[in-house]
């Protein structure tokens, strides 16, 4: 989402580069272009004016150390102050309260808002080892109720029952006696959205907050509806104490001022952020990390995250054998790894947490081709997969019409694998330098 105002930004910095020191004229010309940027992005004048005079009060008092340019100077005060506009540091949840602890999920129809509550939930489970209740205060939304029976049935939390003929304030108190009788950590409430911020849903949201006192109102806000998306945090955050607000679509495509502009506008921290449509999209919000990759930079803090949260410990140390050995890396493998990809979300979410001069190199990614290999591994017998050598022309279009894929992309596939295998040998080797040199290309669907 935010890849016009990250290549905006990385032209600055290198129109920098020539450049012996910082000046007045210089800061001024990347200012200017600073400026376009963010503006381009949709994020608020207001906001727009009061970075640009943080970034050039800092800029013009600062000495460029030796061991630095210009531009890696500049690009540490604009990151620094693109981090403090956003937060400065991450706002965690607060679930220290009698249980159940119970969180308020509010937000306008259509931003995402019952999926979240969902992916909430599997979060708090998995990350904080709470026992999760759900409810559902929507009775005005046809199947609502439903769909968040629905999730919570594929995450395996508990459901609290409710009725569209019952008032939303009346769910909600019965769900809170339920937890406290069952023992449950946390409550999480999902409320009615509405088209617009209107008098009735105010009313009926307030009342919701005065009868089960959360710990955390959190607002949920579709980040692709940009300057919108602000101005209703606004005026939610006037009648409501939020404490905090989720931005979801962030991978959608949108300009990214919303990011940049909600915490400054509101005064609420951003404390997630949801990435895609499975319920395992939710990321906790970091602004250094958020201005990192902005700038370029990558974020690959949280990719490491995702590594140790998502990949199998076991499989990797089976794996890291074969290859200390030189031995045995077969397609089953090759497998393995592009599931392993997926439970990290994918190439697209890999990708965007690289530096983009990393990430450029894979410009053009696409993660259907995961799907594709693993169709094509899937037709394939124990011994073809084992000993991909004996895979000539007639296996292949019998593997080929399994998969549902053309004879070439079998081949293609298995080249992948040879030069795959080639690479795993030198890291036997040790010859570390000439695996990287050959890397590139190397991932399915990146050209």
């Amino acid at each position: 989402m935010l890849d016009n105002l990250t290549s905006r930004l990385s032209g600055v910095i290198k129109t920098l580069r020539g450049q012996a020191r910082l000046t007045e004229s210089n800061i001024q010309d990347a200012l200017r272009e600073v400026r376009m940027a963010l503006l381009e992005a949709d994020v608020a004048l207001p906001v727009v004016r009061e970075l640009i005079e943080s970034i050039r009060g800092k800029a013009l008092g600062q000495e460029v150390l030796g061991s630095l340019t210009p531009g890696q100077t500049f690009i540490g005060i604009v990151h620094q102050e693109l981090s403090n506009l956003m937060g400065g540091k991450n706002a965690a949840l607060d679930l220290a309260a009698v249980p159940p602890a119970v969180i308020l999920m509010a937000g306008l129809q259509g931003a995402g808002k019952t999926t979240t509550t969902g992916k909430l939930a599997k979060w708090i489970r998995e990350s904080a080892k709470k026992k999760v209740l759900l409810v559902s205060c929507d009775v005005y939304r046809p199947a609502a109720i439903e769909q968040l029976k629905t999730i919570a049935e594929q995450l395996g939390i508990e459901f609290f029952a409710s009725d569209p003929s019952q008032k939303p304030l009346d769910i909600a108190k019965a769900a809170l006696d339920h937890g406290r009788r069952h023992y449950f950590d946390v409550l999480i409430v999902d409320t009615a959205g509405r088209l617009a911020v209107d008098e009735a849903m105010m009313k009926e949201i307030a009342e919701l907050h005065a009868g089960v006192n959360p710990v955390e109102t959190l607002f949920v806000v579709d980040a692709m509806q940009g300057q919108d998306a602000v101005n209703t945090a606004k005026a939610f955050s006037e009648t409501l104490p939020l404490t905090g607000v989720v931005l979801t679509k962030l991978d959608g495509d949108a300009r990214g001022g919303a990011a940049l502009s909600v915490r400054h506008v509101t005064g609420k921290p951003i404390k997630f952020v949801g990435v895609g449509e499975k319920l395992s999209g939710l990321e906790v919000f970091h602004p250094e990390r958020m201005a990192s990759r902005i700038l370029g930079m990558g974020d690959v803090l949280s990719l490491i995250e995702e590594a140790t949260k998502n990949v199998d410990q076991e499989e990797a140390k089976k794996l890291a054998q074969k290859v200390k050995s030189g031995k045995g890396f077969d397609l089953e493998d090759f497998k393995a790894q592009m599931q392993q990809m997926k439970k990290m979300g994918g190439l697209n979410a890999l990708m965007d947490k690289l530096p983009a001069q990393l990430a450029a190199q894979g410009a053009q990614v696409d993660d259907r081709a995961l799907a594709r290999i693993e169709g094509i591994i899937n037709s394939m017998t124990k011994l073809e997969r084992a000993k991909p050598e004996i895979i000539k022309a007639s296996r292949k279009r019998r593997i080929a019409a399994g998969a549902g894929v053309t004879v070439q992309e079998v081949n293609r596939l298995l080249t992948q694998f040879e030069q795959m295998q080639k690479m795993m040998k030198m890291v036997s080797k040790g010859g570390m330098a000439k695996m990287l040199r050959g890397m590139k290309g190397m991932l399915p669907g990146m050209r």
